[in-house]
């Protein structure tokens, strides 16, 4: 339990450290321009923090719950295909979604579907190789 507790929220921050990359540099935000007219123009970051923690437990729970279902016998591979379950639910169907209700360039949604599966990679991944359901 102790071990979950510490990897989610290890993965909590590291969401919300990969978001303010993602989302903050200049070529982001030259791309999300498009954005602009919607966009706030402040952050709540408190409450960013306490969500991307939220985020950390809450797929780390899922990863233990789903582990024994998931391929492969490393905890790499099952971090790895856990990671491209989330990119798909995630990234990939809002993505799909955004491309087919709003206009806003493809270059700014292939960004978005990278960097998407770049982030799940590294929080399945960390998930794969330290957490693993305990068996009684």
């Amino acid at each position: 339990m102790t071990r979950y507790i510490i990897v989610s929220i290890i993965n909590g921050l590291l969401f919300g450290m990969m978001d303010g990359a993602i989302n903050a540099n200049p070529f982001a935000q030259k791309l999300f321009k498009v954005y602009k007219p919607i966009a706030k123009t402040s952050i709540n970051a408190p409450a960013g923090i306490v969500i991307d923690l939220m985020y950390g437990f809450a797929m780390g729970a899922i990863f233990l719950l789903i582990h024994p279902s998931l391929p492969g016998e490393s905890g790499l591979i099952k971090g790895i295909i856990f990671a491209l379950i989330l990119w798909f639910l995630r990234v990939f169907m809002n993505v799909a979604t955004t491309w087919m209700t709003l206009k806003v360039p493809v270059k700014t949604l292939f960004y978005i579907l990278i960097t998407g599966l770049i982030e799940m990679l590294v929080i399945g991944i960390v998930y794969g190789l330290t957490l693993k359901p305990i068996v009684l």
